[in-house]
């Protein structure tokens, strides 16, 4: 089984290495991967991901001419992803929000059957570490609305 984490990435400079790192160490680099996709990130963010990709085989990068938001982000990676072959696609966050420490629970469930794996940090034990009203508010949201949809 493949599976590709997409990262999207917008000035994420200080965070893109280390959560390369950490998805590598997690991962069956022989199998899987991360595609970075950065929006023309100002603060350099890309220039790091194409000297990460040029140095780590299991990393590609998705440049995205502009800023155009997550949602549209993630909808270019996951046809990237489907593009490449992947059977599992996975989504983090750069900022750490999203602990890689679960992507190989992710993997194994969708390995032992599981059609689908979904993280939350709205479960016992989750949370959030420094998020104002509004973020929590979106967070919330998108985890009800997948719930009702799903």
């Amino acid at each position: 089984m493949r599976a590709l984490v997409c990262l999207p990435t917008y000035n994420e400079r200080e965070n893109i290495e280390p959560m390369v790192r950490a998805l590598g160490e997690r991962l069956d680099r022989a199998r899987d991967g991360v595609l970075v996709i950065d929006d023309s990130s100002p603060d350099g963010t890309g220039a790091i991901a194409d000297r990460l990709a040029a140095e780590l085989p299991w990393v590609r990068v998705l440049h995205r001419p502009a800023k155009e938001g997550l949602g549209p982000a993630y909808i270019a990676g996951f046809g990237d992803a489907l593009a490449a072959g992947a059977e599992l696609i996975l989504e983090v966050d750069c900022d750490f929000s999203h602990d890689p420490d679960d992507v190989p629970r992710l993997i194994g469930a969708c390995e032992d059957g599981a059609d689908l794996a979904i993280g939350s940090r709205w479960v016992e034990g989750g949370g959030t570490v420094n998020w104002g009203r509004g973020r929590i508010l979106i967070s919330r949201g998108g985890s009800l609305y997948a719930r009702t949809i799903l």
